[in-house]
């Protein structure tokens, strides 16, 4: 009704002060649009003011889906974003290479496997590393008996071609000097149990004692120091200290701290040798289990072109792959399947730069504006990668609008129900009502996803702030998500 009298107004004045009074409505027209992007409601405001952060540390993207964008700050700068990069590798491997997507893991040999009266296969084995992000032991024992299954008993020499991806071999302990930890697992083309292996303690409740069990046991792997009992009730699971150091020829685990007896049997996971040593290892082993022989020891090559499949398995399909990386935010795993996305893309010999090309190129395809990002390893554990608001708020919308929505949705944790938030938004007027990847490094936190609210509309949502007290940004974000919720 303002902009109508308006107009009639202008009717009455000259050309060149109708000229300027209308460039001044739609300025003020604009301006006002853009306030209302830029400024928080009553409630979001005073839960942002609470957290004492400045304005300048957010950056924050609220849209309606098929609907008018809510809120709009610091759209554009590009910020780290820790795991929620994870959402772009996942989508851009899921968009450019289709959730039927799969892995293949395969042994050849020259004639198809062909073995001698002993047993004894003629030449070498060749094992043709395909990249799969979670190939579980039990699936390469379960490999090496079809091996056993067509008569193949004492192996010469084994050679591993890992030549889809290039040399990706990362350093554990390069990020944050916690080289034992699994968060910071090197990508590899033959990764067998994401390189990890098991301390299972059991309690030994007549001696007061817990008992220290190596899984799987592998070869030169052994555990020092012990593990205190307490008698008081649980509290919660056990925090031990570990540290894997080098000695006379093998790795020992140093271990200590205090666990109550009344938690009973308790596990941790830690990397304790390289991706190659520890596939060489759990290769020997299960080798020897199943009663086959290995003369001269696994060694990295190329299978030759008159090699043929002797037997092979693939993985689980990307879309179910997705899940375990989003809803787990699986650092090694999101590593892989960028370097995947590059080989398929590019061909053979993969690193960080041809996968982060191929993912970007995915979603220039998809009009995502991704001016200002910077991919490095897929992961988010970096210092280095960038995203902005701006740009990840167009791929949740170019997400929502393709086909593979329900699988890209389906990956992320549910708020109050598992993955990454399921001790959070927990309230019955939310939980359940958002799916979210969350992002957290030292001086970030960040949060994105799609929010379901009362009415049925569903919103983009994402927030990222980088600064040295980004943790007080929980509370905030929890409540956005609420608000959004009940709208």
């Amino acid at each position: 009704m303002l902009a109508s009298r308006q107009w009639l107004s202008c009717l009455k004045i000259g050309r060149s002060q109708y000229t300027r009074a209308m460039i001044g409505i739609i300025a003020g027209l604009f301006t006002v649009q853009a306030s209302a992007q830029s400024s928080l409601p009553a409630d979001l405001e005073k839960s942002w003011r609470a957290t004492r952060l400045p304005d300048s540390a957010i950056s924050l993207v609220v849209q309606e889906i098929n609907g008018p964008r809510l809120i709009s700050l610091n759209a554009s700068e590009p910020r780290n974003p820790a795991s929620v990069m994870k959402m772009v590798t996942t989508w851009a491997a899921l968009s450019g290479l289709g959730p039927d997507y799969t892995w293949r893991t395969a042994f050849h040999a020259k004639g198809g496997g062909q073995v001698d009266a002993q047993g004894s296969l003629i030449g070498p084995l060749y094992l043709k590393a395909g990249g799969d992000p979670l190939l579980t032991i039990e699936e390469l024992w379960g490999l090496l008996r079809e091996l056993r299954l067509r008569g193949i008993k004492n192996l010469g020499q084994v050679v591993v071609d890992r030549s889809r991806f290039g040399r990706v071999t990362t350093d554990p302990g390069e990020f944050d000097a916690a080289p034992d930890r699994p968060y910071n697992a090197s990508p590899d083309a033959m990764m067998v149990g994401l390189g990890a292996v098991r301390l299972l303690f059991q309690p030994d409740r007549q001696a007061r004692k817990w008992v220290p069990i190596i899984d799987p046991p592998l070869q030169g792997i052994r555990i020092n120091g012990d593990i205190k009992w307490s008698n008081v009730a649980c509290p919660g699971s056990p925090s031990i200290a570990t540290q894997v150091v080098p000695a006379g020829g093998n790795m020992v685990v140093n271990v200590s701290g205090t666990a109550a007896g009344s938690c009973g049997e308790f596990s941790v996971y830690r990397l304790a040798l390289s991706q190659p040593e520890y596939f060489a290892a759990l290769f020997q082993m299960l080798w020897k289990e199943l009663g086959g022989t290995l003369a001269k020891g696994i060694i990295e090559g190329k299978v030759p072109s008159n090699a043929e499949p002797v037997v092979w398995h693939d993985s689980e399909s990307l879309a179910d792959t997705i899940r375990r990386i989003n809803k787990q935010s699986n650092n090694v795993m999101a590593r892989t399947l960028l370097l995947t996305l590059g080989a398929e893309r590019t061909g053979a010999g993969a690193t960080p730069a041809t996968g982060a090309a191929a993912a970007l190129a995915v979603l220039n395809e998809q009009n995502v504006n991704t001016r200002g990002w910077v991919l490095d390893n897929g992961a988010g554990l970096s210092r280095e990668g960038r995203l902005t608001a701006e740009g990840l708020s167009d791929m949740l919308n170019a997400a929502w609008r393709s086909p593979l929505m329900p699988e890209f949705v389906s990956s992320l944790a549910i708020s109050g129900i598992d993955g990454t938030v399921r001790r959070r938004l927990r309230a019955d007027e939310v939980k359940g009502m958002a799916h979210l990847k969350t992002g957290t490094l030292r001086n970030v936190r960040a949060l994105a996803g799609y929010v379901l609210g009362a009415s049925g509309k569903r919103y983009i949502l994402v927030s990222i702030v980088n600064d040295e007290r980004s943790t007080a940004v929980r509370a905030f974000d929890d409540t956005l998500v609420s608000w959004l919720a009940a709208r």
